[in-house]
């Protein structure tokens, strides 16, 4: 990358990952391709550059990513240079920019700020900046809203979390318990379920691999599972199903578990289709940008629990924008604990 502090600057290079082929199974390494782009040599009224400090690597880039294009993505970046009121040199702001060192961005006149546009940077009042784009950013919002205005839970209610240690995961087990649910958390190590129990504060954690489900549920949750916030898919949701309370709601978020099949093939499992309807179960699924109108309310009352100890943040941290492809591929690998956050 190479660039100057002056709008008059000969030439601007900016670096990108580009998708050389469409996903087979699982993403490798020789998958992804690191280009320059010339950009412009000065911008435009109402245009800024920016310049990444803190980007994200999030499970729905697997399947939102395509062929001869750039991956998707949110990053924190800092302005360099600009000819927008709103956004002036020196601030930083958090972008949907994709995978790229460099940007020059035209924010439409009065738009919606969210995440996948653009907005300032939230009053963080002292915590770091990288929450920005897990806690207090897209996938706080994503287990906030997925979970308070699906599942609605009440106090004393028993919730059932999966892929629980990671950035959107351990959010909702901590707003659950917050509204004071018993909450039962899968993950897939020894380290993820102590810090579930030992920090995140969860009522049972449990290794998902190899566990009998039916067993679990029906000596931790004897009266039935009130609400499930489902990251993973697949056969999970067959044995929560069958555990459910009457009236009981799922909030289907992600289906980490069947994103990495081979030849794009759609996975069949079972699904208890007599006891969801006998038990009157509402299952809906979401995706996070249809709280757009109220996306600061849930960022600043993320914020202000993380602020009070009443959410714990634990980040996994890659270091160089070179090396996006392989955080992506060890979080769909499950490596990390919390937020997946690569620092440019």
């Amino acid at each position: 990358m190479l660039y100057m502090s002056s709008a008059r600057s000969t030439i601007m290079l900016a670096r990108k990952f580009v998708l050389k082929k469409a996903f087979d199974g699982f993403p490798k390494l020789s998958d992804f391709e690191l280009v320059e782009e010339t950009l412009p040599k000065e911008l435009q009224d109402g245009e800024i550059l920016a310049k990444a400090e803190w980007l994200t690597v999030d499970p729905y880039m697997r399947l939102r990513s395509k062929a001869g294009e750039q991956m998707p993505g949110g990053q924190i970046a800092r302005v360099l240079q600009s000819k927008n009121a709103e956004f002036p040199e020196g601030s930083q702001i958090v972008g949907g920019f994709g995978w790229r060192d460099l940007t020059i961005y035209k924010p439409v006149k009065g738009g919606v700020r969210t995440y996948n546009t653009i907005h300032q940077m939230p009053d963080m009042k002292g915590l770091p900046d990288a929450y920005a784009l897990g806690v207090v950013g897209m996938p706080g919002n994503t287990g906030y809203f997925g979970l308070m205005d699906i599942c609605k839970p009440k106090s004393g209610e028993t919730l059932v979390v999966t892929a629980a240690a990671g950035a959107v995961g351990s959010t909702v087990c901590q707003v659950g318990k917050i509204k004071g649910c018993k909450v039962i958390a899968f993950a897939g190590s020894d380290d993820k379920l102590k810090w579930l129990k030992d920090d995140v504060g969860v009522d049972h954690a449990f290794n998902y691999k190899g566990a009998d489900l039916d067993a679990i549920f029906k000596k931790y949750a004897p009266e039935g599972i009130d609400c499930y916030f489902d990251n993973v898919g697949g056969e999970f949701n067959y044995h929560v199903v069958r555990n459910m309370k009457d009236f009981g709601r799922i909030s289907q978020c992600g289906s980490i578990g069947t994103y990495n099949v081979k030849g794009g093939q759609i996975p069949l499992v079972p699904f208890d289709y007599p006891t969801f309807r006998i038990k009157h179960i509402k299952m809906e699924g979401f995706n996070v940008g249809r709280w757009n109108d109220v996306w600061f309310d849930g960022l600043l009352q993320l914020r202000d629990w993380v602020l009070e100890g009443k959410i714990k943040v634990q980040q996994s941290v890659t270091d160089g924008f070179e090396n996006m492809p392989q955080a992506f591929i060890e979080l769909l690998e499950g490596k990390n604990t919390g937020k997946q956050i690569v620092k440019a």
